[in-house]
């Protein structure tokens, strides 16, 4: 085992298990409040700050929120004081939000192109301004977000109480005056030849200049880039590279390489795409770039591997650096072995050591210095091992779960059904198995004396199962509900806080 492994590290005090609480719901249903399509929330991402939050929707817009609540307002005396940190409530408000796709349809193929927003990803702040990764199936958006100065002229005209009998205003004064802001007076037509202006001998004091007040700002989304007409097949990942320059996007059988300042061209780094198709095995399901080292990245397939590449081997990576892997025991495979394997995310947390991968029974984190098999292994579906056979016919064997993982290592969360999502504790000693629910009690479904699950013990889920409990439920004996499903969630980069969204609505949660 390496020396450096998560098992071998000096033993320190075991974190608690954290108590969330609810912090703030954005788009709330009320009872009996149908739930638009266009409204379901598709992708949820942090900024790398975790100052600013954005959401896509199935509807092709971007809603962008920041923080608000007093940040590092303290001063310099004060903390000094302070022989503690005192738990802040992380405070979000509405920003802005844009329409970044609309629905397309492709001639050619005779194909409709969604505008759902499949992934988000946030770039480097630059002179105050936003910038961000959105796309759809086909298509990839670079947007720069700024607030704008919105300049306005005040009232500028004479004072027209003193002369409202005169006869001899046009009118025209009517249509001019729609265009003045703040209900400033127009400008009237006097009769010059006939000296009919209105001032009285020695001046007069109403007379106002035009003054540019009410200097706001606004924000302002304005698409930069569009990088188009590089993908046959679905766009499944985008991900920033470190260096601030160059991303990838995804698609199924291709990886391509972009530089952010040239849409007209990229370059493609990975194909698994055999001569003949029908000798396809797997497919690709996730991409995503080392936070740090700007030649590495892994993508995961549909065969549950994960694969790592240096981009400095060579132009076209056919051959991985390393392979991620658990095969199955002899003589358990069945015909959902392979369904039930593939990768749906993958995350590197953020020391770059780590990788989290969920497939959709498991969650699974391995370490780069150890490609024998995962470090830990949390069952997160076990309980629905005996319906597989009802979730293939309904196809939600088929949905795609996201992962993440806190700042610091220490937990790492995924969702379920029921608009539930788990939290696991993922450190030596830290035993956190903690369920909870996308509502204003989160706490309500909480796992009770939880255990830790690792590669050689089995899960609360499966125990609770193995009693006789209905097969159907989760770790608490509660049905499970497969229309409602919470897939997209996002831990806070610094500090534990998580979004998350079930249908239209976003949840924010802090412990």
């Amino acid at each position: 085992m390496d020396p450096k492994s998560p098992d071998d590290r000096p033993e320190a005090a075991a974190p608690q298990p954290l108590e969330w609480r609810f912090a703030q719901v954005f788009g709330e249903r009320g009872a009996g409040e149908d739930v638009q399509e266009v409204d379901i929330i598709s992708a949820i991402e942090f900024d790398k700050s975790g100052d600013h939050l954005a959401t896509g929707d199935r509807g092709g817009r971007v809603v962008l929120f920041e923080r608000t609540d007093a940040r590092g307002n303290a001063s310099r005396t004060e903390l000094e004081r302070q022989d503690y940190s005192v738990p802040r409530h992380p405070e979000f408000r509405y920003k802005t939000e844009f329409q970044s796709h609309e629905p397309e349809f492709d001639y050619l193929k005779s194909l409709e192109i969604e505008e759902k927003i499949n992934k988000i990803k946030w770039g480097q702040i630059a002179n105050n301004a936003l910038f961000i990764l959105s796309t759809n199936d086909k298509t990839i958006k670079y947007w720069k977000v700024q607030d704008k100065k919105v300049k306005r002229i005040s009232v500028m005209n004479l004072d027209t109480s003193q002369s409202a009998d005169n006869g001899t205003t046009s009118s025209s004064s009517t249509s001019s005056s729609r265009g003045l802001p703040n209900g400033g007076s127009s400008e009237k037509s006097y009769n010059y030849a006939n000296n009919d202006l209105p001032f009285p001998p020695g001046g007069y004091a109403s007379l106002r200049l035009p003054v540019v007040t009410g200097q706001e700002l606004n924000p302002v989304a304005r698409c930069r880039r569009v990088y188009a007409h590089a993908h046959d097949y679905h766009i499944n990942s985008i991900s920033n590279n470190s260096d601030g320059e160059t991303f990838i996007s995804a698609d199924d059988l291709r990886i391509n390489l972009w530089n952010l300042e040239i849409n007209s061209q990229s370059f493609n780094i990975v194909d698994v795409k055999p001569v003949n198709m029908e000798d396809l095995t797997e497919v690709i399901t996730c991409a995503e770039f080392h936070p740090t080292h700007c030649n590495t990245l892994a993508y995961s397939s549909s065969k549950g591997a994960i694969r790592l590449i240096d981009l400095r081997q060579s132009a076209l990576c056919d051959n991985h650096s390393k392979l991620f892997e658990e095969h199955e025991a002899p003589g358990s495979k069945s015909f959902f072995t392979e369904i039930i394997a593939s990768v749906s995310d993958i995350k590197f947390a953020r020391d770059g050591r780590h990788i989290l991968s969920r497939d959709y029974m498991t969650l699974k984190l391995w370490d780069l210095n150890m490609d024998s098999g995962p470090v830990a292994t949390f069952q997160v579906h076990e309980h629905l091992r005996p319906k597989l056979c009802d979730l293939y016919e309904n196809d939600s064997i088929f949905d795609k779960f996201e992962c993440c993982l806190s700042g610091d290592g220490h937990r790492v969360a995924t969702g379920s059904y029921s608009n539930l999502f788990r939290v696991f504790g993922c450190t030596p000693g830290n035993t956190e198995a903690t369920t909870l629910e996308a509502s204003r009690n989160p706490m309500r479904r909480q796992v009770a004396n939880p255990t830790r699950p690792t590669r050689t013990l089995t899960s609360l889920t499966r125990a609770v199962r193995r009693g006789g409990e209905n097969a159907g439920a989760d770790g608490n004996g509660n049905s499970n509900d497969f229309s409602t499903k919470l897939l997209h969630l996002a831990w806070h980069p610094t500090e534990n806080s998580i979004a998350c969204a079930a249908g239209n609505s976003l949840y924010m949660y802090y412990a």
